[in-house]
């Protein structure tokens, strides 16, 4: 049942809001801006006892539904995870409140009188949050990895 709601999800925009991650993740590497390299090597580890390498850390803009463009900070780029991850406790650690009930989740920036600036889905037992990722498509327009993608040359 939970493998077909995960499933049910497949946009690329996409991000699970989730409370059981230590830090935000991705393996898109393209997304990223001002990546460090890590000086030891880090892993993630999941329920299972897996690890899975940490390649980098760095920040990745999303376009918010308040039209801003937002970074998340501290992603960690791990080359194997196939979903992409928001960390509540990072985004509580930057200033957000997040909340959840039966219409789905809310981040609001406490340092800006509570402004809304994200609305997550429920899916399910699942939260995902569907953002825009403008200036990641046109970085890839622009080094031509998304001259085939239709929606860019309209935007």
């Amino acid at each position: 049942m939970a493998n077909s709601m995960i499933r049910g999800v497949s946009n690329n925009n996409v991000w699970y809001v989730d409370s059981g991650a230590s830090n935000h993740m991705t393996s898109h590497e393209e997304w990223f801006r001002d990546t460090k390299d890590l000086q030891t090597p880090c892993f993630v580890e999941t329920g299972d006892d897996t690890t899975y390498p940490i390649t980098q850390i760095g920040k990745v803009p999303l376009s918010m539904q308040d039209g801003q463009t937002k970074y998340l900070k501290d992603v960690l780029h791990v080359l194997t995870i196939i979903k992409k991850l928001v960390s509540i406790g990072q985004m509580v650690e930057q200033g957000l409140q997040v909340t959840f009930n039966p219409n789905g989740c809310f981040m609001e920036d406490m340092k800006n009188q509570g402004k809304l600036i994200a609305k997550g889905e429920r899916n399910g037992q699942m939260f995902t949050l569907d953002v825009n990722m403008h200036e990641v498509n046109s970085m890839l327009f622009i080094h031509g990895k998304g001259a085939g993608d239709i929606g860019i040359w309209h935007k």
